[in-house]
């Protein structure tokens, strides 16, 4: 393979910055590289994923969708990590609000994570594994958000092994302490602290499980632009 260190992605060593901003969907991916990065170039589209590197704010920093589940970050997040070198990830997705604390629109920094998922048993620990968050990330998120005025909370995710679940499944969740539900963040952050690099996940709610109330497609393009540049700014600071 060259310089190309994984079957997943034609990008060479190299091409690849050592910050990453990873929404799930790769047609967020694409509108994140050609809306907000200077001189975007396209590296990788295997699979339907795209990996762009150009620059924000003059720093070097590459968007790349990871699919959807903890199947799909785990081999994204990981490659990035050991084979690409990368020192951060800033996952910049969407979450359904389990806590009657939040409403849509609020932007939910994942301080830690827990999950139905079996991705943590490949690491063989003796215990349940608690991943967690980069400190230095949550803190500058959380700073940078608040300068631009967005309603951040930070605590608990729930990253489902599933989509759809019952309410009373979900509820179980919401009174141990979970914000949100999503499907991601979990394998992201085991691979991080596995690799002992730093990731953050940032998600816009915009759905409230319990309630039904969902944003608009034209409120989710505005709160979703907002939680964009947020991550951006993370990335690179």
């Amino acid at each position: 393979m060259g310089n190309t260190p994984t079957i997943h992605n034609a990008a060479l060593l190299g091409q690849i910055a050592p910050a990453v901003v990873m929404p799930g969907d790769p047609l967020r991916a694409a509108y994140l590289a050609e809306n907000y990065l200077r001189d975007p170039t396209l590296h990788s589209n295997l699979r339907g994923i795209p990996v762009y590197t150009g620059t924000y704010r003059g720093a070097p920093v590459s968007i790349m969708a990871s699919g959807m589940g903890a199947g799909s970050m785990g081999i994204y997040s990981h490659e990035l990590f050991w084979d690409y070198r990368v020192e951060r990830i800033v996952r910049a997705g969407t979450a359904g609000g389990l806590s009657p604390a939040l409403s849509l629109r609020d932007v939910v920094l994942g301080v830690s994570c827990s999950t139905d998922s079996g991705f943590a048993a490949q690491f063989e620990l003796p215990g349940a594994f608690a991943p967690c968050c980069s400190f230095s990330l949550a803190s500058a998120a959380d700073r940078i958000g608040r300068e631009k005025g967005l309603s951040i909370r930070g605590g608990m995710l729930f990253s489902g092994a599933a989509f759809h679940y019952t309410d009373s499944y979900l509820r179980r969740w919401a009174e141990a302490g979970a914000l949100a539900v999503e499907m991601e963040t979990a394998a992201l952050y085991m691979n991080a602290m596995t690799a002992d690099r730093e990731a953050l996940a940032i998600c816009t709610i915009t759905d409230m499980v319990f309630t039904g109330e969902r944003c608009s497609p034209q409120e989710r393009q505005t709160s979703l632009d907002a939680m964009l540049s947020l991550a951006l700014d993370t990335a690179v600071q």
